[in-house]
């Protein structure tokens, strides 16, 4: 990154943690740099700046949706950041090729599997696309989970500090056991690697993850 976007990105660190209470506490659980996918849940607007640049200055990438390129200051402040647009609901291969291209090159990765915000803090069903990603780049994952940011609006307009969490798991590969991998399984593993976030979480965000006696591992394998 260059030393405009890490400027920016430092500026914002600030505003953030200002305007927030962030826990930080499990953040040396992340590696200094990758290849690595960092998953998350996704509760609203903050918990994206919040996690980059908290991670700053590893190099550090994510994926985000290419209507958020509309507005004129997220288009300056993601194009610094070298964030990758996606078209959600197709086969991007564009946006494929720049993230396995990221991590090829050593960048931590961020993806949130949900696709879009779910706005009470509840987890709704993943999308399986971060496991052909995954697949396709050998890439080791970790699993983040993070809570408190779908305040961060409501507190903003009362003056009032949001408390914002974060938490980190055990990084995993995927061993798809040499089976086929159709739609079915993808969204198999998709749906165990969510459960990681899930386990991470208080319960009354888990939404259809939340029982965790549902939750398996068959195709996920630590890493050290």
């Amino acid at each position: 990154m260059k030393w405009s976007g890490l400027l920016v990105g430092y500026i914002t660190r600030f505003g953030l943690e200002v305007m927030c209470r962030i826990d930080k506490s499990d953040l040396h659980k992340v590696p200094s740099k990758g290849p690595l996918i960092l998953y998350s849940n996704h509760t609203g607007s903050v918990e994206v700046p919040i996690i980059f640049t908290e991670l700053l200055p590893r190099p550090i990438t994510g994926i985000a949706k290419i209507e958020t390129w509309d507005g004129w200051f997220l288009h300056w402040v993601f194009n610094l950041w070298n964030i990758i647009p996606i078209r959600r609901g197709e086969a991007d291969m564009v946006a494929m090729r720049e993230s396995l291209n990221a991590l090829e090159q050593g960048y931590i990765l961020g993806i949130a599997p949900e696709g879009t915000r779910n706005k009470t803090g509840s987890m709704i069903k993943a999308q399986p696309g971060i496991v052909t990603l995954a697949l396709h780049g050998d890439a080791t994952l970790l699993p983040m989970a993070n809570w408190g940011g779908e305040n961060f609006l409501e507190n903003l307009k009362r003056l009032k500090r949001t408390d914002f969490f974060m938490r980190v798991g055990k990084p995993f590969k995927i061993n798809t056991r040499s089976q086929r991998v159709n739609g079915e399984l993808r969204q198999q593993i998709t749906d165990e690697m969510m459960y990681k976030v899930a386990a991470l979480l208080p319960e009354k965000y888990r939404g259809v993850y939340s029982d965790l006696g549902n939750a398996t591992e068959n195709y996920l394998e630590c890493v050290k």
